[in-house]
């Protein structure tokens, strides 16, 4: 999906008033408390620099890194795959679950794997690959997309999942969370014993030694790892650091600014397959290196993918996920998918923003958001995909007249509110528009 669809699909599907309402206060709520966490260590700042020089020195030296680590993965007994895009890392994989005669696949939460759209992909191959994640399982049963990279189903209530799962696997209606867990379980737990394939993603790999480090707090990667006999692990280029001293480090501020604790539940450290079993890994580009020589942008690949820079965004709290068109969102999605995709199919996405500074002030490796935002902006208008017209002009000087105007203003509401109510009644689609109303109440 274009990076450029923007704010219209947000709301689409949601039942009025259920939509970023209902965001709001969880995000800054979690916000505050995963800084809070934060904030308790007195060399907070010195933790931070620290983070931001080891992933530079990561991407400064890359090349040699990623040699090193195939050598030591290969060395262990893994068999390593490169992929330059989306498309050459599908069909790879492809390839090993032909090879195996799968025909089920359990996966454990991988953003990576969602920028590919593997899921997709496997199923017009007629192989079910199931997301393993609370969240990402919902959101996949639901048939929409994650709103958020680390809490997927963030748009749903509970009374909503009691629904989904009501209609979807026949179980009882509840909205209670621990009920709607144990569901959860017990229809997973059945895939698990009979998967083929178990997908994951990767959190870091160990250059010096060839580790590769998966965290998660619900045992689901774990399982999806160790069940299956075969297991694929799928991890983006610039996901390295150098050596295993540099690991506690990240394992320390990832769940603090992702999840407000101070360890994931699980940390695994894969060194090898396990006996009678094959283990891959692919490591994907898909214009990664892009990224990388461009020097003004390249800080962008230090992310950890915390997901704190989206709670902290004013936007995003608004919004929500969905309006940012693509995989990544808030102001990571801002400046990382024109990267990927190209400014000429994102270059909407710098100017969802305020430029307020919020994301980059909390960024835990000191990626500098507000300011790459902006270069992007710039970026956006060099390219001319987004060139003045005579209907902007028209757009904005009419937008402007009447937005600084109290009177012009709320006739103008009344009208918009009005055309909504008559709108389904009418002929004409209003498609978008409908959308991006079914849950929001005009102030």
């Amino acid at each position: 999906m274009s990076g450029a669809k923007f704010l219209t699909d947000f709301t689409k599907g949601l039942s009025k008033g259920d939509g970023p309402k209902s965001l709001i206060p969880t995000s800054v709520r979690s916000a505050s408390h995963n800084l809070a966490m934060c904030w308790e260590i007195d060399d907070w700042s010195r933790w931070r620099q620290t983070a931001k020089e080891i992933k530079q020195y990561t991407l400064a030296n890359l090349d040699n890194l990623l040699v090193q680590f195939e050598q030591q993965l290969e060395s262990k007994g893994i068999k390593v795959i490169w992929a330059e895009d989306a498309d050459e890392a599908n069909r790879e994989i492809l390839k090993i679950v032909q090879k195996y005669d799968a025909h089920l696949a359990v996966k454990g939460k991988s953003m990576v794997s969602e920028e590919i759209e593997l899921n997709h992909f496997l199923s017009e191959h007629g192989v079910e690959s199931l997301e393993t994640d609370l969240g990402e399982f919902i959101v996949q049963l639901d048939g929409t997309r994650p709103s958020h990279i680390v809490t997927p189903a963030l748009h749903l209530s509970a009374a909503e999942i009691g629904d989904l799962f009501e209609r979807k696997l026949g179980e009882r209606n509840s909205a209670g969370h621990e009920e709607l867990t144990q569901i959860a379980r017990r229809q997973l737990r059945e895939k698990f014993v009979n998967a083929d394939i178990g997908f994951s993603g990767v959190n870091f790999g160990v250059a010096e030694t060839g580790t590769l480090c998966l965290c998660e707090n619900e045992g689901n990667i774990g399982l999806s790892t160790s069940s299956p006999k075969v297991h694929i692990a799928m991890m983006g280029i610039e996901k390295l650091v150098p050596r295993l001293d540099d690991l506690p480090l990240f394992l320390n501020m990832l769940p603090r600014m992702g999840t407000g604790q101070k360890l994931t539940s699980y940390v695994h450290f894969i060194n090898g397959p396990a006996e009678g079993t094959e283990l891959y890994l692919v490591l994907i580009d898909n214009n990664r290196t892009r990224a990388l020589a461009d020097v003004e942008f390249r800080g962008i690949l230090r992310c950890i993918r915390c997901g704190l820079c989206m709670n902290n965004c004013p936007v995003f709290r608004h919004v929500g996920g969905w309006a940012y068109g693509w995989v990544y969102p808030g102001p990571l999605g801002a400046v990382l998918v024109p990267q990927l995709l190209g400014i000429k199919t994102a270059w909407e996405l710098p100017f969802a923003c305020t430029l307020c500074g919020a994301c980059g002030s909390i960024c835990p490796v000191k990626i500098d958001l507000n300011h790459l935002i902006l270069h992007q902006r710039r970026r956006a208008i060099e390219s001319k995909t987004h060139a003045k017209k005579l209907t902007d002009t028209i757009m904005w000087s009419t937008f402007a007249l009447i937005a600084t105007n109290k009177f012009l203003f709320s006739s103008a509401m009344f009208f918009v509110k009005l055309g909504i109510k008559i709108a389904p009644f009418l002929p004409i689609k209003f498609g978008k528009l409908k959308a991006w109303m079914d849950g929001r109440d005009l102030p």
